[in-house]
């Protein structure tokens, strides 16, 4: 009896969160911008890749602007928006994005075309998500069906960045904690963090792994030392992927087998523990990794959007109108 009683409260559990699922699924749809801004998906892929040509690593910084976005209040742009001194603090300053998080420029230019084709009809959240989808494809990674008509935010939250973006000073268990808050699943978890297989990451955040961790490669983290000393350089910067950091592959994985992950937090995904099956198993089939990859960016890219009367679609992606 008491079981089945579970079974009904897991029943009625899951039944809310479908509904729930389904109203933003609804009001979320590929074919958004079919009649109002038909070119939009031509116009915004065009741009990403006339800017990874420019610049290789700029994929994975539009990449990285989309995770860093929707996991602060959601999916709304709020990442976007500029510090006004005196009146307003945006997210960029947070810890996890300050002096890191990059790509504004680009997302500029997408918006300046955008608004020249339809004028205050795309929102800078859906240009996220979709140089986000662009941006891995270009460089060899899947492909997603990226539902529009997210509304952009008018606030932001600091607050929030610090405590729910996973730093790369993160556990596993704190990585867990993170992606649970939003929504995402122990394999989205694994999944996604095979973004790492991109960019690049600055010697200030991965110097405590080579200098005090036990679990890294001995002749990588000597390697690591070289160009980030345990004093100074911080900026000084180092691939997540040594061997192919600008082609979205499964070689991330086979770096954590290896004990070879850059970061902290990319190493406790292979430290004896709960990822390790899953992590093999991506090392060693790249297809399966890319079909869970692709999974994670959809439900990612559905966290707590605003759409209908909610929000505003910004003229400008660095203000609020």
């Amino acid at each position: 009896m008491a079981s089945y009683n579970i079974f009904l409260l897991v029943l009625v559990a899951s039944g809310a969160f479908m509904i729930l699922e389904a109203k933003g699924k609804l009001s979320l749809s590929p074919t958004h911008y079919s009649s109002t801004c038909p070119n939009v998906l031509s116009i915004v892929k065009k741009a990403v890749i006339e800017a990874i040509n420019k610049e290789t690593r700029i994929g994975a910084s539009l990449l990285r602007l989309h995770f860093h976005d929707c996991f602060v209040n959601g999916c709304d742009a709020s990442i976007l928006l500029d510090d006004i001194p005196g009146s307003f603090v945006g997210e960029k300053t947070a810890n996890p994005n300050n002096n890191s998080v990059r790509g504004f420029e680009v997302v500029d230019d997408i918006k300046a075309k955008l608004e020249k084709a339809c004028p205050g009809v795309v929102s800078c959240a859906d240009i996220l998500a979709l140089a986000a989808l662009d941006s891995v494809v270009y460089l060899g990674g899947p492909s997603w069906e990226v539902s529009l008509g997210r509304k952009d935010s008018t606030t932001a939250n600091i607050t929030a960045a610090n405590t729910f973006i996973p730093p790369p000073t993160s556990n596993l268990s704190g990585l867990v904690a993170n992606f649970s808050a939003q929504g995402l699943s122990f394999k989205n978890m694994v999944a996604l963090s095979g973004s790492h297989t991109i960019g690049l990451a600055r010697c200030t955040t991965f110097r405590a792994h080579i200098y005090n961790d036990s679990n890294i490669d001995s002749s990588f983290a000597k390697s690591l030392q070289q160009i980030c000393p345990k004093v100074g350089n911080n900026n000084t910067l180092a691939p997540l992927d040594r061997q192919t950091p600008t082609f979205f592959d499964n070689r991330y994985f086979k770096n954590l087998v290896k004990g070879k992950g850059l970061l902290h937090s990319d190493q406790e995904l292979f430290n004896r523990a709960a990822a390790d099956s899953l992590v093999e198993k991506y090392a060693t089939n790249q297809e399966i990794f890319f079909e869970d990859f692709a999974k994670g960016m959809v439900r990612m890219s559905r966290i707590k959007p605003l759409t209908g009367s909610e929000g505003e679609i910004r003229k400008n992606c660095r203000k609020a109108n």
